[in-house]
């Protein structure tokens, strides 16, 4: 595994005034409730986690927040612009991205192909060029296999494929949704400290994760979810130490 390469442009930035603000979510799939009453936020900047075991809704919240699910109730807010009822492209236009579970690259098409895919829309095609540098630097492994169909990628070169892609999309805010997933703990270490140097160099991150470890070394905050809602929230050390993290998070 090559050494992460630094990142170009940007400068590391405190965390500021709320970026996103959710009040009350609730949601689900049909008539099946899912999310009951969630409210967070996520500051200009600012990392932060999201825990819970599986079956949880932390999936159901990022898709929410990237308008693939709809709320029934609450209201979800992005840099003071209420958006939620924006379907997914206007979200993205706004700079709400979303790296999802699984990665879901295009396996038939390049590396180039998938990682300009991602900055197609009108808030990041101008700068599609400076980007794509930018993107090949962090991720070199990539830039060897441009030519190359995605679908050939092993599972760690996938995700930096879907971390590269998300970040082509120019947002103010990734949502990052089980990025170390099936990867190795070589893999896993990588990924992380990309994501340490993304949170680093001023991006605002929302980060969901199976390993609890690694959330609370790298989050400044956490939000823990039991069964659609929020038990516990606040900074890494004091969510961590919380009884009710370790009762509605196994393996804790």
């Amino acid at each position: 595994m090559s050494e992460v390469a630094p990142v170009r442009g940007g400068t590391p930035a405190a965390a500021g005034a709320p970026l996103l603000e959710v009040h009350g979510l609730t949601a689900g799939y049909g008539t099946v409730p899912v999310l009951s009453e969630v409210s967070l936020e996520v500051r200009q900047g600012e990392l932060v986690g999201l825990l819970g075991a599986n079956n949880a809704g932390k999936s159901t919240l990022i898709q929410s927040l990237s308008g693939l699910v709809m709320p029934s109730a609450g209201r979800i807010v992005f840099a003071g612009e209420d958006v939620t009822r924006l379907g997914p492209a206007e979200r993205v236009a706004r700079g709400i991205v979303q790296v999802p579970e699984g990665r879901l690259v295009f396996p038939q098409m390049s590396v180039r192909d998938n990682l300009l895919l991602g900055g197609i829309n009108g808030r990041a095609r101008p700068a599609r060029p400076e980007r794509l540098e930018r993107v090949l630097t962090l991720f070199p492994r990539l830039k060897e296999r441009l030519g190359q169909d995605a679908g050939t990628l092993s599972g760690g070169e996938q995700q930096m494929l879907a971390i590269g892609r998300g970040l082509m999309a120019d947002g103010r805010l990734l949502t990052l949704d089980e990025p170390s997933l099936g990867l190795s703990p070589l893999f896993v270490q990588y990924i992380f400290e990309i994501i340490r140097q993304l949170s680093a160099d001023g991006l605002t991150i929302l980060l969901v994760e199976q390993n609890s470890g690694l959330t609370f070394r790298h989050a400044a905050r956490c939000y823990v979810l039991e069964r659609g809602r929020v038990v516990v929230s606040g900074d890494s050390a004091t969510v961590k130490a919380d009884p009710a993290t370790r009762k509605a998070y196994l393996g804790l």
